[in-house]
């Protein structure tokens, strides 16, 4: 189920994987429905039995949706933080239709480490903004390389057209104004959940090590829609192209 290393202990991993959603919705309110139009998409192009690369996983956010909506699905997971790759652990203990690998997505021989050699699906979401346009490019490359011939990748990210900066502004203070009276509801930001991850003797240990690892946060690049596709059919894939976007993000969809 999980790689050599990794360990969990008692823990409410159901109530972590809750509030980890909270935390990334007040951030992402249109979060679920980037995640159905992902597996729609899925499903029409590689049906309801795929093989899964759940990039950059967390705690399998994208894994638990796969599974619930296409139980004979399976599911590799593949991130570097130690504290959400706890949390799935303790999500997936005991189900044989979940991976989890633990690697650097700017390490070139990370693939080496996963189980399969190809994937139907390779899926991530809100994560690739970490990297910067050089190795972001570097990684569809390998991604590439691991998604069968009419296989597909999608990536639901941040994507910023920077050509509309007067309706990137208006939507930046717009969904900023409705982020600050969320907090004043009392939602959880990033920084609070982390407090609160630290204290937990199950993630006290991993959450040290990952902010080991990435520091406060580490943000990269956002380019736009278009450079993704332009970048992901020069990396090899035939077709690529939004299939869903809000004012700010976008689904990506290539297929190989």
């Amino acid at each position: 189920m999980t790689d050599a290393g990794m360990t969990t202990t008692t823990a409410d991993w159901h109530a972590w994987q809750e509030s980890w959603d909270r935390q990334q919705e007040w951030y992402l309110p249109d979060r679920e429905e980037r995640f159905r139009i992902m597996l729609d998409m899925v499903e029409a192009l590689v049906g309801t039995a795929p093989r899964v690369l759940d990039l950059a996983c967390g705690t399998g956010s994208i894994t638990a949706r796969l599974l619930a909506r296409f139980p004979d699905a399976t599911s590799t997971g593949v991130d570097l933080d130690p504290a959400l790759l706890a949390i799935a652990a303790g999500t997936f203990a005991g189900d044989d239709r979940v991976r989890l690998v633990t690697a650097d997505l700017k390490d070139p021989g990370w693939p080496a480490e996963l189980p399969y050699d190809s994937y139907d699906a390779v899926l991530t979401a809100t994560a690739l903004h970490w990297l910067h346009r050089e190795p972001l490019a570097d990684l569809y490359g390998r991604v590439a390389g691991l998604v069968r011939a009419g296989g597909v990748f999608m990536n639901a990210d941040h994507m910023i057209d920077e050509s509309t900066p007067r309706i990137n502004a208006a939507e930046r203070a717009q969904r900023h104004a409705r982020m600050d009276q969320a907090k004043r509801d009392g939602v959880l930001d990033w920084a609070e959940w982390w407090q609160l991850a630290a204290k937990d003797p199950a993630l006290a240990e991993p959450t040290a090590r990952r902010y080991e690892i990435y520091g406060e946060h580490a943000d990269g690049d956002m380019p736009s829609a278009q450079w993704h596709a332009r970048v992901l059919r020069e990396k090899g894939f035939g077709e690529a192209r939004p299939v869903w976007c809000s004012p700010s993000d976008t689904l990506l969809l290539a297929v190989k």
